[in-house]
């Protein structure tokens, strides 16, 4: 059984920053991905960011590239992710998740295959 604990989420002006964090606790919680995805209003779930378990495979949504930044630090036992020139179209709740499988670029945003969820925490990038 794992946790995750979101938090970072500010209500931020177009072209601001944020650093999410998701500290994880509970048994093996090193050997999981971490991956991160957010919920606007009336929309479905969709994947951000991944990060395998040694930190070596990363994935990011289209979107995102080159604006965010996502890495673990295992030894606190924390995902984070940097996200930069932020867009109002940004806004979100945004999740972190875990789950024990192997990432890769057609499947690191599958919902289905994370295990375990934070309760989210909210990003609104408005002026």
């Amino acid at each position: 059984q794992l946790q995750l604990v979101e938090s970072g989420g500010d209500l931020v002006q177009p072209g601001g920053s944020l650093r999410l964090s998701c500290a994880v606790s509970g048994f093996t919680r090193r050997y999981y991905v971490i991956g991160w995805f957010r919920q606007a209003p009336g929309k479905e779930r969709e994947g951000v960011s991944s990060i395998s378990r040694s930190g070596g495979s990363i994935y990011y949504r289209d979107s995102v590239k080159g604006r965010f930044t996502i890495s673990r630090d295992n030894a606190k036992d924390t995902v984070y992710l940097q996200m930069n020139n932020l867009r109002p179209d940004d806004t979100a709740v945004y999740y972190c998740a875990a789950g024990n499988f192997i990432p890769y670029s057609s499947n690191w945003y599958e919902k289905g295959l994370y295990d375990y969820w934070g309760q989210g925490t909210q990003v609104t990038v408005s002026s």
